[in-house]
């Protein structure tokens, strides 16, 4: 049976990813685990945060979305990102503008972080239609001076940042522009599309993290915020409950999700930040970070009983749903569009 679009299943990396890791060694602290992003290696009194992430799409947003998306998972550790590299694959007949666009890009947003580009790798690569970035990002802390989406404990304020769905609107008002203007207004096209400037998540991981009482980090990427939280949960080996109606969502995502029948919920979510806090200390990182222009909100709270997930919703309550794949996917292939 053919793999959905996007991440690979959860079992399939348990059963063979994983168990195909090459050598074993001592300095690899965190290694590929389901619901981590990024991987600890010790390195003298240091250790180093690196993540990983392909980009594909648009020519006139990819190389800022594989510097900001890659940057994104070091945060999550509560680590700046510093390093940076790309592995540029572009299809035939690309042209020397192309390369200028997608590097130009890079170093704008680069630079934007404080981020190095220290390598990588560019060619032509037949067989592809679109271009690729592969990016790799690196940052550097002391040992035991971060945090993991693993470190979740039994009564921590799960705090949302931001809204869900950021990232999923801003590439179906960009790429589906045409078909959503049969129902949907240009002020609230353009204004979605502009949801890519919130992708970053640095700034919001930065201010939480220095804040303290930060026990977990983690972006809600693919399978949206939803996702993130199972994810989250996964590796910290703990319940939730989530309560539905605390969740942001902007205007524009609901629009756009109610057009393609998909839910926000479970719409990749680049931008947004789940952070697991103390109980005592949840309400001075959301006061840090609307002093900082960062909207966020206590969304749920983590327990004991790793079986027990679940989303109140009023007076009911179900179990928190796992996406199959990304309602991105749904809308883009047309399996939920209206």
């Amino acid at each position: 049976m053919s793999l959905r679009l996007g991440k690979i299943p959860i079992n399939i990396l348990e059963e063979i990813v994983f168990k195909n890791l090459g050598m074993k060694r001592e300095e690899i602290t965190l290694g590929p685990a389901s619901g981590f992003d990024g991987s600890v290696i010790n390195v003298g009194d240091k250790c180093i945060i690196v993540s990983m992430d392909p980009i594909t799409g648009a020519i006139e947003r990819l190389g800022w979305l594989a510097v900001n998306i890659n940057a994104n998972d070091v945060a999550t550790f509560g680590v700046e990102p510093a390093f940076f590299f790309s592995c540029i694959l572009l299809p035939e007949n690309t042209d020397r503008k192309i390369v200028e666009t997608i590097c130009t890009q890079m170093d704008k947003a680069a630079r934007n972080l404080g981020i190095a580009i220290a390598g990588g790798h560019c060619e032509v690569t037949p067989g592809i239609k679109n271009p690729v970035v592969v990016g790799c990002t690196i940052g550097m802390a002391e040992k035991d001076k971060y945090v993991t989406a693993g470190g979740a404990n039994p009564e921590d304020k799960l705090i949302l940042t931001k809204s869900a769905g950021i990232e999923g609107t801003a590439i179906l008002a960009s790429d589906r522009k045409k078909q959503l203007k049969k129902r949907i207004g240009v002020s609230v096209l353009k204004k979605a599309e502009q949801f890519f400037n919130q992708i970053s998540v640095v700034k919001d991981a930065m201010i939480a993290f220095k804040t303290g009482g930060v026990n977990a980090m983690h972006d809600p990427t693919e399978g949206g915020v939803f996702g993130g939280i199972h994810e989250m949960a996964d590796a910290s080996n703990l319940g939730v409950k989530i309560f539905e109606g605390r969740i942001p969502v902007q205007i524009e995502t609901v629009e756009i999700c109610q057009f393609f029948e998909i839910d926000p919920l479970q719409l990749i979510s680049s931008g947004a930040l789940l952070i697991s806090a103390r109980p005592d200390s949840a309400e001075n990182i959301i006061e840090n970070l609307r002093k900082n222009s960062i909207q966020s909100s206590v969304i749920g709270e983590f327990n004991e009983n790793a079986t027990h997930r679940i989303v109140k919703k009023g007076n009911g309550a179900r179990a928190l749903p796992r996406p199959l794949s990304d309602h991105l996917w749904l809308a883009l292939t047309g399996e939920g569009a209206a």
